[in-house]
């Protein structure tokens, strides 16, 4: 439905010709003319080629025809074409682009992307959707189809989001972190919400989430298509201090670790920060003559005294009396040595 829907509204951009008006008018308004070009005696149109307009109007001239006769589709050079300045996607599998690439080069592009010109670059082109099927085109060879609209930003990343979300084709996290991206380059909650088709409870829980986990983790790991919101926020938890963050940022390091599949890297960090949390220590406190009388237990999480009241029956309790002293020479100490907040 999302592309029928930007099929129709490029056919009503396309303004039917006005009777006696000359057919394609040589106005270039893709080249970024904003004025007719006047047309050149041979010495002139030489003297543009010399300059570059001449090659430059030649270049677009035939796709400004395609548009002017209402043909919605045309085909580009894929050099033209340059990426969204939003990236959407963490990666994509080496076999699953390999198998879109046999497709295209069995059945040929049957759907075109969708890109605007340029904001920036004259004579070039951005992707809003069909980042894949680009890169695919690109290593068959040849033109690409595509569908041009004169799009704002706002609406360039509207109809990115809404096409992968038509074709349920981003992870969890890849939807958060490119969420998370354009609010990070200003574009309002209710745009962002329109990209992603999601309200604005769970957009805050997304956005949140990303918040919480460093990107070069998340760039590294990837989209990790096996892996939803319950799996990254306990990811998220478990990298809460800095000590198990720095284990995790080692992890996507390691040798090997890039070779394997987004999932398994998933599992790699993952399970390397449930081994740092659970691993315990254990020791005793012994009260004079080798008597154990306070076990200690300690994990990522926490601390624990367990007093044997076959030792020292009074101890424990003497300990919770004086809890509140403790604690305030603990913050004095803390003071002093200006270890504090």
């Amino acid at each position: 439905m999302a592309r029928k829907n930007v099929f129709s509204l490029i056919e009503s951009d396309v303004s039917p010709q006005v009777e006696n008006e000359p057919p394609f008018a040589n106005s270039r308004p893709l080249a970024g003319f904003e004025k007719p070009l006047k047309r050149a005696s041979p010495v002139g149109a030489i003297s543009q080629s010399l300059g570059g307009v001449h090659e430059k109007a030649q270049r677009v001239d035939a796709l400004e025809k395609q548009l002017a006769q209402g043909q919605a589709i045309v085909e580009l050079d894929t050099a033209a074409v340059d990426s969204s300045f939003v990236v959407d996607r963490l990666g994509v599998s080496s076999e699953d682009q390999e198998l879109l690439v046999s497709q295209i080069r069995e059945h040929g592009q049957q759907v075109p992307i969708l890109v605007r010109p340029h904001p920036e670059r004259e004579g070039r082109f951005q992707v809003a959707y069909g980042h894949r099927r680009l890169a695919a085109i690109k290593k068959i060879g040849g033109p690409i189809r595509a569908v041009i609209r004169d799009l704002t930003d706002e609406q360039l990343v509207v109809s990115q989001g809404q096409e992968n979300n038509a074709r349920t084709d981003l992870t969890f996290i890849e939807r958060s972190f490119f969420a998370s991206r354009l609010e990070e380059r200003n574009f309002s909650r209710d745009i962002i919400m329109s990209a992603l088709g999601v309200d604005k409870a769970a957009l805050s829980r997304m956005i949140a989430l990303v918040n919480r986990l460093p990107s070069e983790l998340i760039e590294a790991i990837g989209a990790a298509p096996g892996f939803g919101r319950t799996r990254w926020a306990e990811l998220a938890d478990l990298i809460e201090d800095d000590s198990r963050k720095s284990k995790a940022l080692e992890a996507i390091l390691m040798p090997g670790f890039g070779s394997l599949t987004s999932d398994a890297r998933f599992q790699a960090v993952y399970d390397r920060l449930r081994e740092s949390r659970d691993k315990a220590r254990s020791a005793f406190w012994n009260a004079g003559a080798q008597r154990k009388a306070v076990r200690i237990s300690e994990t990522g999480d926490a601390l624990k005294l367990a007093f044997d009241k076959t030792v020292e029956p009074e101890f424990g309790a003497y300990v919770e009396s004086q809890l509140s002293a403790l604690y305030e020479d603990f913050v004095r100490s803390k003071e002093t040595t200006g270890t504090g907040d």
